[in-house]
């Protein structure tokens, strides 16, 4: 049985796409860039905010266009009231559900942490996870292990007990790199080849179906 989850965020958690796409679309627009659809921006994320907008960029993707880029999205995204951004359907209550069997939670993002914070301290306060590993520019992002070595060193468990649960490949290379199981689920923003990936645990379209790992 595993006693440690380790949760992706957003795709996986939280449904973000729609403030993520519209601040990046008023930034686009303020720079005469072209703007994007949700199906454009799905093969954008999953890196770090550097990662992602220069592939949001694409041909026009240069440093001053990346840090203008970036700078005036965050101050878009930061001040936004992120009303579209929500908890999946059952996501606190599978969280709950693990909490009360003493199965150790654990949250490994590419989203600054800053961000992470805020968001779990509005929908997630009754949950005690033990770390929130966002990205620290210092530190390594997604798919580097590092994130996922250090939740494991704080739990003091195996990785043969721990679990990755998320949306997409940079998910997978996260728990490959880690050496630990992986699970995807459906719902998020991964990709039909994601879901075919031999490494995996298993596929889920419902949360429920993580419980009996625990």
């Amino acid at each position: 049985m595993k006693r440690l989850a380790i949760f992706d965020f957003d795709g996986t958690l939280f449904d973000s796409i729609w403030d993520v796409l519209e601040c990046f679309n008023r930034t686009l627009e303020m720079y005469d860039l072209p703007k994007f659809t949700r199906e454009d921006l799905i093969p954008c994320l999953g890196g770090n905010i550097d990662e992602i907008v220069s592939l949001v960029l694409g041909d026009n993707n240069t440093p001053e266009n990346l840090e203008k880029v970036k700078t005036t999205y965050l101050d878009f995204y930061n001040s936004s009231k992120k009303e579209l951004t929500v908890p999946f359907p059952k996501a606190l209550e599978i969280l709950e559900k693990l909490q009360e069997k003493d199965v150790i939670l654990a949250i490994n993002s590419n989203r600054l942490t800053y961000s992470l914070e805020e968001l779990i301290g509005k929908y997630f306060s009754e949950i005690d996870f033990i770390a929130i590993e966002g990205h620290n520019h210092e530190n390594p992002s997604k798919p580097d292990a590092y994130g996922v070595n250090e939740i494991i060193k704080k739990a003091d468990v195996n990785a043969d007990e721990a679990v990755y649960i998320g949306d997409s490949i940079t998910d997978i290379l996260t728990a490959k790199n880690a050496g630990i199981d992986c699970i995807i689920v459906k719902w998020g923003y991964g990709l039909q080849k994601d879901f075919e990936d031999e490494y995996l645990l298993e596929v889920i379209d419902d949360f429920e179906e993580i419980v009996k790992y625990f």
